[in-house]
């Protein structure tokens, strides 16, 4: 195919979304076609070692080939001062699709992880409601269950944009983000069942953890879309993710998804937890916060070409990302190849769930320049994620949480991909 072919839809030179099919799914576009593989190129065809000799066989837990065993969580060094605390960040460079292996989901602790004994663990509902009601593990697993796909992100997430931090990639900037298929009892069903008092307007939820993490969630989101989940991609959720079983509220940040979930009470008041007191707050420029900004805003990222990546030679390139949502879907993402001047628009991967990770690609052709990428979504709501001047204008940099704003990867004339602020 011609340069004189190709459908160039903004600067810089990005490509239709028509052509896709054409360059294949490699991200290697026309350098591939172009050059076959043949005889003629000096290959090999004996038969390698491995098809002539029997492997190991079935194991009784699954593993990863030793020559994909690299790619891993980046975990926060310990601190001697906040001991259990910390976090580790999914590798979203290294990432296809939308659902995060389970032990690649990102994970955020307060006081460690609990070694927690299903059988000794009881869930409490007390408070406001006609019956206080206990459970234990077992029988949880009795109830009807639903199964949910639904992002995962902490509030913290791209923080490090705010405070103008240099070099990054995508996972040490914005790896506090996954995605997973969840699947537990709806929180409505156990309400309904401990019955709640009309003067009711509030759930605390308590955590078995060394920290006690707790946070007040409103009733009527508790009796929307929350769910106690039990499981995550079809397995039993993993002890850093609250085993034996968590409450996931869909959308919002992620630390009212209390993990070792232990305790429900039902008040007419928020509980004001130390955790949504001394932090998880928006501080604004004057040094007020704003408490109970539960929603995660509209938000996209670049994942390939991104931070600390190098292009080997000019050529054409699947830029490919993800983006979501708190408030819905994503209806739509744009890429811009010269720093946000123009866009087009990119190809959506697969359904566009409710609050769930896309997948989203577009070709582009680098000429071996500069240019600085950026995607930008838009929600069913009709929510723009902002940039980074936006976001500062409206909040300012006092504080780091909830942070949507329009990641920029510079490639210089080496192809070295880097984190810039444009």
């Amino acid at each position: 195919m011609s340069e004189e072919e190709l459908d160039k839809v903004a600067g810089n030179g990005l490509i239709s979304r028509r052509h896709l099919l054409r360059f294949g799914a490699s991200g290697a576009g026309l350098a591939i076609s172009a050059g076959a593989l043949g005889a003629d190129q000096g290959l090999s065809f004996q038969i390698p070692t491995w098809s002539r000799q029997p492997g190991p066989g079935a194991s009784a837990y699954g593993a990863r080939s030793p020559f994909a065993d690299n790619i891993e969580r980046l975990a926060a060094q310990p601190n001697p001062t906040y001991p259990g605390g910390g976090s580790s960040r999914s590798p979203l460079q290294h990432l296809q699709g939308t659902i995060t292996p389970n032990s690649l989901h990102f994970e955020r602790h307060h006081a460690g992880v609990p070694n927690i004994d299903p059988a000794q663990h009881i869930l409490v509902i007390n408070g406001l409601v006609r019956q206080p009601l206990a459970f234990r593990y077992e029988d949880l697993l009795k109830y009807q269950m639903v199964s949910r796909i639904h992002f995962l992100e902490c509030s913290g997430n791209s923080g490090a944009l705010l405070r103008g931090e240099i070099g990054g990639s995508a996972q040490s900037l914005h790896g506090l983000v996954s995605c997973a298929e969840w699947t537990g009892i709806p929180l409505s069903t156990l309400l309904d069942e401990a019955g709640v008092l009309p003067e009711a307007a509030w759930v605390a939820a308590v955590g078995a953890d060394a920290a006690s993490m707790g946070r007040s969630i409103p009733l009527t989101k508790a009796l929307d879309d929350v769910m106690v989940a039990l499981y995550q991609n079809g397995e039993a959720v993993r002890p850093g993710q609250g085993y034996p079983m968590r409450l996931f509220c869909p959308g919002w940040e992620g630390n009212v998804s209390v993990k070792w979930l232990t305790q429900l009470k039902v008040t007419n008041e928020p509980a004001q937890f130390r955790d949504e007191t001394s932090k998880y707050t928006d501080t604004m420029p004057d040094r007020s916060s704003y408490q109970f900004t539960f929603p995660m805003g509209t938000k996209s990222l670049i994942t390939s070409p991104s931070g600390q990546m190098t292009l080997n030679q000019p050529g054409i390139y699947q830029v490919t990302g993800i983006a979501w949502s708190g408030g819905g879907s994503i209806r739509q993402v744009e890429v811009s190849a010269d720093g946000g001047q123009t866009w087009a628009e990119a190809a959506i991967q697969g359904h566009q769930l409710d609050r769930a990770l896309t997948r989203f690609t577009i070709p582009w052709e680098w000429n071996g320049g500069e240019a600085i990428l950026q995607s930008r979504a838009t929600d069913s709501r009709g929510n723009i994620q902002p940039t980074r001047s936006e976001v500062i204008a409206s909040k300012g940099t006092l504080s780091f949480y909830h942070n949507p704003c329009i990641q920029s990867w510079q490639v210089d004339q080496a192809g070295e991909v880097k984190n810039v602020y444009v």
